[in-house]
């Protein structure tokens, strides 16, 4: 098959760097086209990134010598040179959302793994296997944008992967409220131990609107595609607490809840280990076999061992007890900038170009 032309905004940071790694070799898609910042631009891309190159595999000979454009003045050029494009940048938030309303309005198609438009009522924020069928709202938006192929979807905040994909298969059974606390990698700062050694032997109980994000944006997941934008679900009941942990990559989730209509704990299990989603019905490149694994080891999941499982694109649990407030507690893992981030945004994307809603150009 001929292959998707793609292009990655913000392609120098931590997110960017994930989404060249991911995209090298990929069997649908073909990166053309990297671009940042105004003081990156007409650098190679190997000299705009130097040594702050983070992930744990060498700089994809593929893009060492594409020249990085600038993600702003060079818009229109790289609208046409596309089939879409994946949003990584680093600005205010109202400025990301000028720039990928922007984007779209020339026509390209920007799946984003920023947080701004998340909230924007007819832009969908999707999780593969969790909400699909949100995917309907973007003709509404292109009316209101005035596109034929241009639009805006969105992935969901890395902290929710681990607990909001748990219990999605469970909702039929009226979850009442829950409780989570995430323990959250550096990563998901766009550090490392060595710009961050601050983080060694270091917790910090606050990462900037993280809680309010972790509480909401379920919700968003969970709601339905009504008179042209998504209607937020209004249960169950969820407060967090969100805390960054000396851990490089993996956001754990120690997760509480009650239902109204109690289930056996060997039926959470076996729905967990059943589940399905859209991504794999499609065999998506990118998607997990099995997308919820299940440990009944009592040390399992851990960050180390498994925050990798299926290329970091499972989600893994473990502990399933009776708890004393709530009806059960469990413990959730995803690795942030895999399934969370840049490689929820291939999947996305994926889904995106087998539901047609993005063509080659």
């Amino acid at each position: 098959m001929k292959k998707y032309s793609v292009g990655v905004v913000g392609a120098t940071g931590m997110v960017g760097q994930r989404f060249v790694q991911l995209l090298d070799g990929h069997p649908w898609f073909n990166l053309t086209t990297v671009s940042a910042s105004a003081r990156s631009a007409g650098k190679t891309y190997a000299q705009a990134v130097g040594e702050r190159w983070a992930m744990d595999c060498p700089m994809p000979n593929q893009v060492k010598d594409l020249i990085v454009l600038d993600a702003v003045k060079d818009k229109e050029t790289i609208a046409n040179q596309v089939d879409f494009v994946f949003s990584a940048v680093d600005m205010k938030k109202e400025e990301i959302r000028d720039l990928e309303e922007a984007y779209a309005k020339l026509e390209c198609p920007v799946v984003s793994n920023n947080s701004a438009h998340r909230w924007t009522d007819d832009v969908p924020m999707v999780i593969p296997e969790v909400n699909p069928e949100h995917l309907d709202v973007i003709e509404a938006q292109k009316n209101r944008l005035g596109t034929t192929r241009g639009f805006i979807a969105v992935k969901s905040n890395c902290s929710i992967q681990g607990y909001a994909t748990a219990l999605h298969p469970l909702r039929h059974l009226d979850i009442e409220k829950v409780l989570v606390c995430t323990y959250q990698a550096i990563s998901g700062a766009g550090k490392t131990f060595e710009t961050w050694p601050e983080m060694i032997d270091n917790i910090i109980p606050y990462i900037g609107g993280e809680e309010e994000k972790s509480e909401r944006e379920p919700l968003k997941l969970w709601g339905e595609v009504k008179n042209g934008v998504i209607e937020t679900a209004t249960s169950p009941s969820i407060t967090a607490q969100c805390i960054r942990v000396p851990v490089s990559d993996g956001h754990m989730a120690a997760v509480y809840v009650t239902f109204k209509n109690k289930p056996t704990q060997e039926d959470i299990i076996s729905i967990w280990r059943d589940f399905q989603g859209r991504a794999q019905e499609l065999e998506l490149p990118s998607a997990p076999k099995q997308f919820l694994h299940y440990f009944e080891e009592n040390d399992r999941p851990q960050t180390k061992l498994d925050r990798d499982r299926e290329g970091g694109m499972a989600v893994t649990l473990g502990r399933l007890r009776e708890d004393t407030q709530y009806d059960y507690k469990f413990i959730g893992l995803a690795h942030n900038t895999l399934r969370g981030a840049a490689g929820g945004a291939v999947l996305l994307a994926e889904l995106l170009c087998a539901e047609k809603y993005i063509t080659q150009k």
